[in-house]
C-alpha cells in the first residue's frame, strides 16, 4: 500500500446488505479499504428469519459475536470509519465486538449506521463505548433518505467530515 491508501478504512457489518452498499460507496468516494467484518459461524443463516431473529437478540442482550480475524491493521490507517445496522436502539453485536477488539488501536474514529426510523442515538453511543473513544464525525442514513434518495447527499457530507481530518495531508497532495 503506498502511504495516500492508508488514509481510511471502512468496516461494516451488514445482514441485508444495505450498510454494506452505502460503505462500499463511502469506501469509494474516500478511495478508501474496504472490509466486511463476518462472523465465524454465520453459516447459511444469512438471509433467512432465524439469522435474523438470532442477530436482533444478540444485539439487544449485547452477546459478543464470533469474528474471523480482521484483515488489515487499523492502526496504519489516519481514520477508520465503522458501520452498522441498527436493531432495537443497539448496533450489530458484530460491529460491538470489532470495537471492542480493535477500537484502542484506530486513531480516528467515524461511525455511521443505517436504522429504520430511530434508535442511532443509542446505537452510535454504544459503538463509541465499545471502541474506548469519541467518534470524529457520525453519519445515519434512514430507510426514509433510502427512499427519498438523500442518502448519497448525507453520504457525501459524511465524507467531507472525513476528509477534514486530515487537511494538511490532502492540500499536500493536492487532491482537497
Amino acid at each position: 500500500m503506498s502511504e495516500a491508501s492508508n488514509a481510511f478504512l471502512v468496516v461494516y457489518f451488514s445482514r441485508s446488505g444495505r450498510t454494506r452498499r452505502i460503505a462500499e460507496m463511502l469506501a469509494s468516494e474516500l478511495g478508501a479499504d474496504v472490509e466486511p467484518i463476518c462472523e465465524r459461524n454465520s453459516g447459511g443463516a444469512q438471509g433467512r428469519k432465524r439469522g435474523y431473529v438470532r442477530s436482533l437478540l444478540d444485539a439487544w442482550f449485547e452477546r459478543p459475536a464470533d469474528l474471523l480475524p480482521a484483515l488489515h491493521d487499523v492502526s496504519r490507517y489516519d481514520v477508520v470509519v465503522v458501520a452498522s445496522a441498527v436493531w432495537a436502539s443497539h448496533a450489530s453485536a458484530p460491529a460491538v465486538t470489532w470495537l471492542k477488539e480493535h477500537g484502542g488501536r484506530i486513531p480516528r474514529l467515524a461511525l455511521f449506521c443505517c436504522v429504520r426510523r430511530r434508535g442511532h442515538k443509542q446505537a452510535l453511543k454504544q459503538m463509541m463505548h465499545a471502541a474506548g473513544k469519541p467518534a470524529v464525525a457520525c453519519c445515519v442514513v434512514t430507510d426514509r433518505d433510502v427512499r427519498t434518495r438523500v442518502d448519497g447527499v448525507k453520504r457525501q457530507a459524511f465524507a467531507r467530515k472525513i476528509r477534514h481530518q486530515l487537511p494538511d495531508r490532502f492540500e499536500k497532495e493536492g487532491t482537497m
